[in-house]
């Protein structure tokens, strides 16, 4: 039995330890994986540890590296960012104190990278000490501004119906094989010598899919202002799961520079699996079709990135084309429901359409801007403003006429000339047409210059009006291009140049003396 004063000695002793105790920090960045499965991983320890931080796991040469994506009591849930085959119960975990974050900067420029920056188009590795963040809060309303500068798609369809502004976010919407990807593709090859920066993000798409992309804008001369962010269908969940945001990441290096971004997300669905894959292996619970309850907050987070910056703050803009597999036609289902109101509108590619033959398959009833003609330039606004009525109505009175032996001629006379605008519309993919071309066709067209071509014949009229423009109208596409609007002296040299090429053409003799002719006999 120990005497009192053995008693204070050890109670004295205790205190000058407690009192001389200073916690390494060591001690708190530092645990030891518990559970490992599914590229997920529950590690014990790591007090310390923060959201979306990343993790070291192992040592050496096998060392992997996660990010912090569950804070629960005594552990932390992370996933693994790439192969975890290596990693065992025991290994130990450190922290980095750092964020996840991506290398940024011109040296992206014309290369393939997986979303952690490393390199895939064996090019050698990509110089640069600029790292962003991959998760960053949107700029504020007060640093923003109204979106009012067109991004022109090239695609005649969208451009007069539904065009899409520098800081908008426009939804491809479809199910799969309409020709989603060809639109944002095209999209990307049209940005040629306008001072447009592209990053394209393949989420969960075949490598060879994307390398025969790839190999398009390389022929195409867009890689050298192009960067592809790819996630593969063969990687884990978790590239693909932060692929989009270290694709914005890599753009907002170029916003903060003032210049001008388009970033196309191919797709959001499988974004959204990879989500509830990541998800439900972290043990959060399912909500609606098995997604957590923040999938809402995934994606519009992402796309609040999208914007366009205020003098002030640069003037730079990101354009995001996020693009959504629907089945079956189902636009109303979780996923694309959720993207459609996060957006500022959407191009909606018909099932139907498609195997009519109509390409690119534009809905034109289902597709909105919600920035409208202010995304125009004025001559456009001008020459395409019916466009997207007649187009929509013809095919109300297409569906209507089918049933009907007799129409009254005002009614025939709108068919034959929607006939003739879906014929415009339709499009060979990689071929992108300028803004002042569009114009030449849409003025022939609305102004009568069309209505009696045969409509098999709208094609070739429409390469050859092209053809005749570009020799014997170089000067009136100058002007177009440089005026950007209409006046009174221009429309006359338009008028004029539609005339000239029409009186070249054989078949439009041919074709008013035949109507000529069963008048006639009619009579």
């Amino acid at each position: 039995m120990p005497t009192t004063e053995t008693k204070d000695i050890i109670v004295n002793e205790l205190k000058q330890r407690i009192a001389g105790f200073s916690r390494d920090i060591s001690d708190t960045s530092v645990g030891t994986v518990i559970a490992i499965g599914d590229g997920i991983v529950t590690v014990s320890g790591l007090p310390e540890a923060r959201m979306s931080e990343m993790i070291s796991l192992g040592e050496g040469k096998d060392v992997a590296y996660g990010v912090v994506m569950n804070l629960e009591e005594g552990q932390i849930g992370a996933i693994i960012l790439g192969e975890y085959q290596n990693i065992t119960e025991g290994d130990v975990v450190k922290a980095t104190g750092r964020i996840l974050e991506v290398p940024v900067g011109e040296a992206m420029i014309g290369r393939v990278v997986s979303p952690l920056g490393t390199p895939l188009d064996g090019k050698g590795a990509i110089p640069s000490d600029i790292f962003y963040p991959v998760e960053k809060v949107a700029p504020g309303v007060i640093t923003r501004k109204s979106v009012s500068v067109p991004m022109q798609t090239g695609i005649k369809a969208i451009d007069a119906m539904v065009p899409v502004g520098r800081g908008q976010r426009e939804l491809i919407i479809g199910d799969r094989q309409t020709g989603k990807t060809a639109i944002a593709i095209d999209t990307i090859i049209n940005q040629k010598g306008k001072h447009m920066k592209c990053v394209y993000v393949a989420i969960g798409q075949k490598e060879s899919k994307v390398a025969g992309i790839v190999a398009k804008l390389e022929e195409h001369g867009a890689m050298e202002y192009t960067t592809v962010v790819l996630a593969g269908a063969s990687d884990p969940a978790s590239l693909s799961y932060i692929a989009p945001y270290a694709g914005t990441a890599i753009a907002e290096y170029f916003l903060d520079k003032g210049e001008d971004v388009l970033v196309i997300y191919d797709d959001l669905s499988k974004h959204a699996v990879a989500y509830r894959e990541i998800s439900l292996l972290l043990r959060r619970p399912p909500g609606r079709e098995a997604y957590p309850g923040d999938v809402f907050y995934l994606h519009s987070r992402l796309l609040e990135r999208a914007c366009r910056l205020n003098e002030e703050c640069g003037g730079g803009s990101i354009t995001a084309l996020p693009i959504i597999e629907t089945q079956s036609g189902d636009v109303s289902a979780y996923i694309p429901t959720n993207v459609i109101s996060i957006t500022d509108g959407q191009i909606y590619l018909e099932t139907d359409l498609f195997h009519q033959g109509v390409r690119p398959a534009v809905n034109a009833g289902l597709s909105v801007s919600r920035v409208g003609s202010a995304a125009q330039t004025k001559i456009m606004k001008k020459v395409a403003g019916k466009m997207r009525i007649e187009a929509a109505q013809y095919r109300e009175l297409a569906a209507f006429a089918q049933f009907g032996s007799d129409v009254d001629d005002e009614t025939a006379k709108r068919l034959e000339r929607g006939k003739r605008i879906s014929e415009v519309f339709k499009q060979s993919q990689y071929s992108p047409i300028a803004d002042e071309k569009q114009v030449f066709i849409f003025y022939a067209l609305l102004n009568g210059f069309v209505d009696d071509v045969p409509v098999e014949k709208v094609h070739s009229f429409e390469e050859g009006l092209y053809a005749y423009a570009d020799t014997s109208g170089a000067d009136t596409l100058a002007e177009l291009h440089k005026k950007g609007t209409f006046d009174g002296e221009l429309e006359e040299k338009l008028k004029a140049l539609i005339g000239d090429y029409r009186a070249t053409l054989d078949y439009l003799e041919t074709s008013s003396e035949s109507k000529k002719g069963k008048k006639e006999e009619k009579t």
